[in-house]
């Protein structure tokens, strides 16, 4: 399942010294339990969605909201949380971060509308961001031999892939023998742990030098999007024709230029645009924002096709959604060993391919398809697509970068995933509301046809989800020519 974590930008004061902290190994615990927090977020909402729909009576055209509300302020404001963590001090950011997610989610979970949910949703995705970012520089500052930090990393990089699954378990066990509340309230828990051991336990470090913050830059990006998804959400209603559609696709548009002349005229820029310009790197990031819009919103879709249709419990949905992860962990450790061998490209290509066949697997699901000779299958086909193209990618966007921007090179990566991720669950969402209603246009409205409506409408989703992964795969045959021994091999970003 889609998840991400995000270095820093700047480089660690604490790097050049020798050895490495005393309490490290037990900091670096601390720290897994605070990413693992983050981490659930990504898969346990979407179990506990169509509960949470039912009970706060959230329109199917509004739903999308719950998901995009926090990737877009999380990919938003990751760079800009990773420069306050670097400069603010990582240990304060990464307790502020903890505390903040804990009181967002207290306030979703005893949400009362849709609308107190959304905001929610949108708060912990603005402390994720600073979180999430601190959270790696700390390890990067924690560890200074290299066999070491490659261990810690390591550990890192599996909560990042693994707790997805562990998302996706927890939030089926919650939502049927609880409340889907608790999917978010659950958080308040884990934090309350890691924080009484992060203040004794974790040690501040902060970067030097050029402190200022991009914050116009921050603010411009994030409202843009936020602009372009209402937009995508306006369609659902209104139409694409509508005024108020276009209007706000329009203005979302100008910001995101706006944000880019920002960019280029800031002496402290939040994305430094040399690193988008790079062929390699700017088709890494395209690769990652088309693979995120495919995605999210696909397994979105799937959770709710199994317990809508299929009539699925909860934990019997969570279940049913591990082939994907079990796919995606196969893969990327297969990736691992054959990246130095034939490099980034044809592995970012055969993984475009699987990801699409399973996605177009799933095309033709049905209100009585069979989970074990066709979901189970498509899944894990879907799940080794993934990992194929994550290593790489996480490799790809460090190609060729200076030291200094190195976080920020893979902060954007993360970013573009989570970007992707919200414009794709909006249009999903949108194509997925007209496709239902289409269907149901001149038939009568009776249990049966309102079934094989959504059918139609997942299948549809899926469809154009195919689409945006075979785009991704375009843009990386076309865009891509870096040679085998020039990507760098070390994993900097963990993606899962």
């Amino acid at each position: 399942m889609p998840g991400a974590t995000s270095t820093s930008p700047g480089a660690p004061d604490a790097e050049t010294t020798t050895g490495g902290h005393p309490r490290r190994w037990v900091a670096l615990a601390v720290i897994a339990i605070a990413q693992l927090m983050v981490v659930l977020d990504a898969t346990i909402v979407n179990i506990a969605l169509p509960h949470a729909q039912a009970d706060l009576r959230i329109s199917d055209a509004d739903r999308q909201w719950v998901v995009t509300a926090y990737t877009l302020t999380f990919g938003g404001l990751l760079l800009l949380g990773g420069r306050i963590a670097d400069y603010w001090g990582r240990k304060r950011a990464f307790l502020v971060g903890m505390v903040g997610f804990a009181v967002a989610s207290a306030i979703g979970g005893v949400a009362n509308t849709g609308e107190m949910l959304f905001a929610a949703r949108a708060l912990q995705g603005a402390f994720g961001a600073l979180l999430a970012p601190a959270s790696l520089a700390l390890l990067t500052v924690l560890f200074t031999e290299t066999r070491e930090r490659a261990k810690a990393f390591a550990v890192y990089g599996a909560i990042a892939g693994g707790g997805s699954a562990v998302g996706l378990l927890l939030g089926g066990v919650l939502t049927e023998y609880a409340s889907w509340r608790w999917c978010l309230l659950v958080n308040i828990l884990i934090a309350a742990v890691a924080l009484a051991a992060a203040i004794p336990l974790v040690p501040e470090s902060r970067a030097h030098g050029n402190t200022r913050y991009d914050v116009p830059g921050a603010v411009v990006v994030t409202a843009g999007l936020v602009s372009l998804v209402y937009g995508f959400t306006r369609a659902a209603e209104d139409g694409w024709r509508a005024t108020s559609t276009l209007a706000f696709i329009a203005v979302g548009l100008a910001l995101l230029a706006a944000f880019v002349v920002i960019e280029l005229r800031s002496g402290h820029p939040l994305l430094p645009m040399r690193i988008l310009l790079d062929r390699n790197r700017g088709g890494a990031y395209l690769t990652s924002t088309l693979i995120g819009a495919g995605l999210f919103g696909a397994f979105l879709f799937l959770t709710i096709y199994f317990q809508v249709v299929l009539r699925y419990t909860p934990l019997e949905a969570g279940l049913a959604s591990l082939p994907v992860t079990a796919g995606v962990l196969i893969a990327a450790g297969g990736a691992s060993q054959l990246l130095p061998r034939i490099g980034a490209k044809p592995l970012m290509l055969s993984g475009a391919v699987l990801a699409v066949v399973g996605m177009a697997v799933l095309t033709q699901v049905e209100a009585d398809t069979s989970f074990v000779t066709h979901l189970l299958p498509a899944q894990f086909i879907l799940g080794l697509g993934l990992g194929f193209t994550f290593v790489p990618l996480s490799s790809l966007a460090l190609y060729g970068v200076p030291e200094h921007d190195a976080g920020a090179a893979s902060a954007t990566l993360n970013a573009t995933q989570q970007v992707g991720g919200s414009l794709g669950t909006a249009l999903l969402n949108t194509i997925y509301t007209s496709a239902v209603a289409g269907y149901l246009t001149n038939r009568v409205p009776d249990q049966t046809n309102q079934v094989k409506a959504l059918v139609h409408g997942y299948s549809t989703a899926f469809v154009w989800a195919a689409g945006l992964i075979l785009l991704a795969g375009l843009a990386t045959l076309v865009l891509v020519r870096v040679r085998r021994e020039d990507v760098p091999t070390g994993g900097a970003v963990h993606m899962g």
